[in-house]
């Protein structure tokens, strides 16, 4: 994989690239349902598979902990190509599917979700970096909005979808709609996406993962991001993992009226990745992410004072998420390029750090909420969010793009 940005100005290849983008942008929409889908709907895994909730809640912590096994894909992304490493994820992604359609047992939605996550793990930093070595930094957060809104997609389009096919077919067809969804997206993505030259052979002398690490450890901007990226994940998943049965409960929601409320979830992500794409680039980076984080910690803390009823814990959840999805892309655009010669390597650390980050939020979600309801996680999550802005603070003090 060259390490040089592609200069290239003719029609054809600008024509390639947002190809490409367009494509990829379709297979992250599929990813991200097969990893959100079961936050919503965990009720009802729980009565088709015949567990209780907090087995269901467990098999989300797995899921987001499949994120770590991505530290060890950067490296290797940047050592062999990121069109590879794509196709590796969307095949795990459909090996994971198929197996929890056809095998409807706790143990086989264990691995299914925990292929699927692996997947998203080994595909998004790969996509990161491929995007990122081909769009100058300047217009990164167009670029990486555009990628992040297959994100709010995911909630918009494919949550609703879920809950039609589990009303009308039962819970195990939307493994079935993924997996030959999945399909499609590998036969696309070999066509579409360029392969890209391989690095140059390292110095054999240094071992590729330590080597990999090493020069992360070695960037306080890159600390810095690590340790917001788990802190601010920690705090959404504190409440995306109960908002699902705060809602039935407080409002007694059917699944169907449950997955056209989380559309508002889906809106509010796609205004927050829509605003990155339009305003990011030109109010900064680094400002608008601190910003955002800020509004981010407010919005948590006045989420209690907005669910009295339906209209208006909506309009709080939209609230939060529209701020968070804006602080995350901004976040993510900015990150691309705090190693720019191990893109990858950084991205899938800060996806690692996220997802260790939301399996813990996953785990303490649900005792928070059985011991002080809405209250008492919107409260958790706003001290947890002065957290990774404290660190993100630290990481970006005196950071200019190299």
């Amino acid at each position: 994989m060259s390490t040089e940005p592609v200069s290239e100005t003719t029609a054809s290849s600008v024509y390639r690239l947002t190809l490409s983008i367009v494509v990829t942008t379709l297979c992250r929409l599929v990813l991200n349902t097969a990893r959100r889908f079961a936050y919503p709907f965990a009720p009802a895994l729980s009565r088709g598979l015949g567990v209780p909730l907090t087995a269901i809640t467990s098999l989300i912590a797995v899921n987001q902990a499949t994120a770590v096994l991505g530290l060890f894909f950067g490296p290797i992304a940047d050592r062999l190509g990121y069109r590879l490493m794509m196709l590796t994820g969307m095949t795990l992604l459909v090996a994971g599917m198929f197996a929890g359609g056809l095998f409807p047992f706790y143990g086989v939605i264990l691995v299914a979700l925990f292929l699927a996550g692996l997947g998203k793990s080994i595909f998004d930093p790969a996509l990161q970096a491929y995007v990122s070595e081909r769009v100058p930094f300047h217009r990164r957060g167009l670029a990486i909005g555009f990628l992040e809104f297959s994100w709010a997609g995911s909630t918009l389009l494919g949550i609703p979808l879920i809950a039609l096919l589990i009303d009308r077919l039962g819970w195990r067809a939307p493994f079935f709609a993924m997996g030959s969804f999945g399909i499609l997206g590998i036969l696309v993505l070999r066509i579409i996406v360029e392969k890209g030259r391989r690095k140059p052979a390292p110095d054999q002398s240094v071992p590729l993962f330590k080597g990999a690490w090493r020069q992360l450890l070695r960037e306080r901007a890159a600390l810095g991001a690590l340790s917001y990226a788990f802190w601010i994940s920690v705090a959404n998943d504190n409440l995306f993992v109960v908002y699902g049965a705060w809602l039935e409960k407080q409002f007694s929601l059917s699944i169907v009226a449950l997955g056209l409320g989380t559309s508002v979830i889906g809106i509010a992500e796609l205004a927050g990745e829509s605003l990155t794409a339009a305003l990011a680039d030109r109010l900064g980076l680094k400002r608008s992410v601190i910003v955002g984080l800020a509004a981010c910690l407010i919005c948590y803390g006045i989420l209690p004072f907005l669910g009295q009823t339906l209209g208006m814990a909506l309009t709080g959840l939209f609230i939060i998420f529209l701020t968070f999805e804006f602080t995350i892309v901004t976040s993510l655009s900015l990150f691309t390029e705090l190693v720019p010669t191990s893109r990858a390597t950084m991205m899938a650390s800060y996806l690692a750090s996220a997802g260790v980050g939301r399996v813990v939020g996953a785990l303490i979600g649900g005792p928070i909420w059985l011991a002080g309801g809405i209250c008492a996680t919107a409260l958790v999550s706003a001290a947890i969010s002065g957290l990774a802005l404290v660190s993100l603070a630290w990481g970006l003090r005196g950071w200019r793009k190299p």
